[in-house]
């Protein structure tokens, strides 16, 4: 079974608390909505997007912990591009790209989401920032796509 979002310009937006089981939940939460758009669970978008979330969400609760402040999950469904972003209150802290060596037990995330992406940044909020992917999804005809990007490992 091929997976394919069917509702191109479709969009989930949730809040979470900032804890390991907020970014637990968020993950459960955006495979069960790629299921409703028409990704299955188990595909390979569906397991892309389970990582993807899960280490974006684990950096907003370790990195980007303001106490009693939650963190945002927002899906995009374009026409051929399904867009992650996952926002925090701490603006003053952005994600950092580490060069892990032999042994090293932590800093692979970014690695990952990085090599699973079509690109990946920063942007700025009023208070926060947001931390976007990209990744290729099966083309959807209702929609154009009207969102940019700045680039791999770009700012927006």
């Amino acid at each position: 079974m091929n997976a394919e979002i069917t509702l191109a310009g479709a969009e989930f937006v949730q809040r979470f608390s900032a804890t390991r089981r907020g970014a637990r939940l968020a993950r459960r939460l955006a495979v069960h909505q790629l299921d409703a758009w028409g990704v299955p669970y188990g595909s390979e978008l569906s397991g892309d997007v389970a990582l993807i979330v899960s280490e974006l969400a684990a950096n907003a609760v370790l990195h980007g912990l303001v106490p009693g402040r939650d963190f945002e999950l927002r899906l995009v469904a374009l026409v051929d591009t399904l867009r992650i972003e996952v926002s925090d209150a701490r603006g003053e802290r952005g994600p950092e790209v580490r060069p892990s060596g032999p042994g090293a037990e932590s800093g692979f995330g970014l690695h990952l989401v990085g090599a699973l992406t079509t690109a990946w940044g920063v942007k700025d909020r009023v208070v926060g920032k947001t931390v976007w992917a990209e990744l290729a999804a099966p083309r959807c005809p209702e929609r154009s796509r009207s969102a940019g990007g700045a680039g791999a490992y770009g700012r927006e």
